[in-house]
Order: C-alpha cells, then structure tokens, then sequence
C-alpha cells in the first residue's frame, strides 16, 4: 500500500552506515546448493540460515541457483528458511516463485522444454546400455531403467523408451560409464549438455543455463549487472561464475572453477559460503552481540535508506506469519526485504527486538511503554499492522513520532 507523507518528519530518519561504499546497495546472489550451501552429508552447515536470514533483511534479492530438479529443490529450500523468493532449478530449465501461500510451496514462472527424442536415439547409438531419466516436473522422473535413490530426487517411473521420446522435456538424466566422453556428439543434436562426473550427463534445451536463467531474473527484479554476486562449487556453475559481477568459487572446486572465478572463498567445511553472504553485510554492525530478531532489525535499518517502517501479517493465529521492512522512496513505501526471525514471534517481541538492536518507535500516549501499531492493508483485502522504527534520539518525544508519515 503506498502512502504519501502529510508533512516533513522532525525525527531523523535511518540511513546506511556505509554511504562512501557499495556494501549496502541491493544485490541479486545466486547461490549454488550442492557443495555450497549443503554438504554432502546432506547437512547444511551452522550459521548459514542465520547468515542468509541476514542478508536477505538487508534487501538483498538470495536466488537459488541449482542443478536439481524441482522436487530436489523444494524441500532444501524449506531447510534453508527461502520460502519465499526466486530458484532457478534443473540447471536453468526451470524458474520458480517460491510461495508459502499455495499448496505446492512455488509457482512455476518459466519453464523450457525440447522434443527428447533425437538426443535419446544418439544417446542410445552412443551408449546402448544407457540409463535415461525425464523429469516430471515436481513430482520426480520417468526412466528407461531404475536409477539408484541417492542419484534422483523423488519418484521414478520405468516406462519404455518409445514413450520417453514423445513426452516434452525439461531435463533428461543419462547415466553410463564414461559417457562424459560424448558431449560433442550429443550437443550435435541440438540441447545443452552439462557433464556431472564421468558417468553423468544432464540434457536441456538450447540456450539453458544457470546464468541464462539468472539474467532474465535479474532483469525482471530491476538489479542492475553490476550489483550480481553468484557461489558455486560445480561445472554447471561456470556459466553464473563468470555472469556475475562478482563470481565467487567454493575452496574445494576444481581448478577449472575456481580459475573462472573473480576470487575463492573457503570450503564447505570452512563455511565459505556464510564468508561471502557476511561481506555484504554492514561492516560496523555487530550481529553476534544480538538476538537474531534484533540482529536483522539492526541490518534492515543500516541498509535501508530515509524512513523505514515495519509490516507484519498474521493468519488465524496471534503469531507472525509474514514481516517486511519497508522504505520510503520518492513518496513511495516500498519493500525493502523480509526480516525471518519475527515469522512465528508476537508483536511485542519485535517491539523488544527493535529496543534491543537501538532502534525506537512511536508510543500510543506520553509515558506509555508499548509501541503504537497502526492498521496497514496489503491490497488484497488482507489487513496487518504497520510499526515506523527509526534511530533513537533522547530527544525524541511521542508527538514527535507521530509526524511519521501516514
């Protein structure tokens, strides 16, 4: 909902720390799953949904950006706390809106499919005792013959392969030995292929790719190609590497990937990835020392720019279900970014979580101690509450703070 201010505030609005640099200014980050944000434990290392919680209540736009398919996808992103968002999956074949809203968790945004068959029939030629997976997109894979669970995410269904060709495709899983050996010759027929290993090849339409994927992504979100920050560890991340303005590759990549890349952080191990989503961050604010509620407030303020107010939205319950922070720009509100940790919190403890990260809000009356919410409407008949939080100022007196604009 967009407001209009009734007259100039007299309470100094927050600004960010770092004006003389670029560290606050909005990034799109493609982030790379396997390797780079879960291990192969399947584990995703400590400290990296808080790092990412941070990032993202500092405005910056965290894609994922992964090989996997999208019933892969879905369930790692739900571990990571991205239920809401933008993924790119199946090696740029799929882009997805992330959504809590709808039953499946996503909405399919884009979606390129080929004509399978004449890369199954060379494939066949090639390798003729080939294993051959067609992604069913949300739901797992049809294929000619079973794959081991641990190679495919979701279902299998083993169909002939006369009925693999005539199905269109988002991304065909061939799996051989030494089948990486013929790239070129399946290439000839027309899709992109994308070596995982020796025995692995992923086929997808032509022109697909991660970085293809992202640059359409970022255009939509208005990033500028500058402001671009991607991680990875795999072959299929050397197209983003070198797409993004700044490519960052994981310590343990291979050589060819961390040479494609403009610099190399540590190793999964070393937490690598939390290193790069840390340097985004606001150099002078000091997240350790605070709650992680307190801790986002504290980036959302110091990364935004003139007045910022915070939205919250509950469903049946008195707890969160959604916060944002929000900034007035040209007249405009417009949002700046979630802030995670108030999802599942009351009110009162953000109001808590704000004293405690510095910042303060208007009161209902002089003297009272509880913050003075105002009723704020999403536009589609929702109704939430709405908090102006700005630095605190011993001078600052509630009628004051009550020249926010409306």
């Amino acid at each position: 909902m967009a407001h209009t201010p009734a007259s100039p505030p007299r309470m100094r609005p927050v600004t960010p720390r770092n004006e003389t640099t670029d560290i606050v200014s909005r990034r799109m980050v493609a982030l790379d799953i396997d390797g780079t944000l879960l291990g192969r434990d399947g584990r995703v290392p400590t400290g990296t949904v808080a790092a990412l919680d941070l990032a993202r209540a500092a405005g910056h736009e965290v894609v994922l950006a992964t090989g996997r398919s999208l019933v892969g996808l879905s369930p790692v992103a739900t571990q990571l706390g991205l239920i809401d968002g933008f993924a790119v999956c199946s090696n740029g074949a799929l882009t997805v809106r992330l959504d809590q809203a709808v039953a499946s968790g996503y909405v399919i945004q884009r979606a390129q499919q080929f004509d399978p068959a004449p890369a199954v029939r060379r494939a066949l030629d090639l390798a003729p005792g080939v294993r051959i997976g067609v992604e069913d997109v949300g739901w797992g894979w049809q294929v000619s013959e079973p794959f081991e669970p641990e190679l495919l995410n979701g279902e299998q269904k083993h169909v002939p392969v006369v009925d693999l060709c005539r199905m269109p495709a988002t991304r065909i899983a061939l799996h051989a030995p030494g089948i990486s050996q013929h790239v070129e010759d399946l290439a000839a027929t027309g899709v992109t292929v994308t070596p995982g290993g020796q025995d692995w090849l992923d086929l997808t339409a032509p022109g697909t790719g991660k970085a293809p994927a992202l640059e359409r992504l970022r255009t939509q979100l208005g990033i500028g190609p500058a402001a671009t920050v991607a991680v990875g560890d795999g072959h299929n991340d050397l197209g983003m590497l070198t797409w993004a303005r700044r490519g960052v590759a994981m310590g343990q990549a291979s050589d060819e990937v961390r040479q494609a890349a403009d610099e190399v952080t540590g190793t999964i191990d070393q937490h690598g990835a939390i290193t790069v989503l840390r340097s985004l961050l606001p150099r002078d604010i000091h997240t350790d020392a605070l709650s992680p509620l307190a801790g986002q407030l504290a980036v959302a303020a110091h990364t935004s720019s003139g007045l910022m107010a915070l939205r919250v939205w509950h469903e049946d319950r008195s707890e969160i279900s959604r916060c944002d922070t929000w900034v007035l720009r040209d007249g405009v509100w417009v949002r700046h970014g979630p802030i995670p940790s108030a999802t599942g919190a009351t009110m009162r403890a953000i109001e808590l979580a704000a004293a405690e990260a510095g910042l303060a809000f208007p009161r209902g009356d002089v003297g009272r101690r509880r913050a003075h919410w105002r009723s704020v409407h999403d536009g589609g008949g929702r109704t939430g509450f709405e908090l102006p939080l700005h630095e605190r100022l011993e001078a600052l007196t509630s009628t004051a703070a009550h020249d926010f604009p409306h």
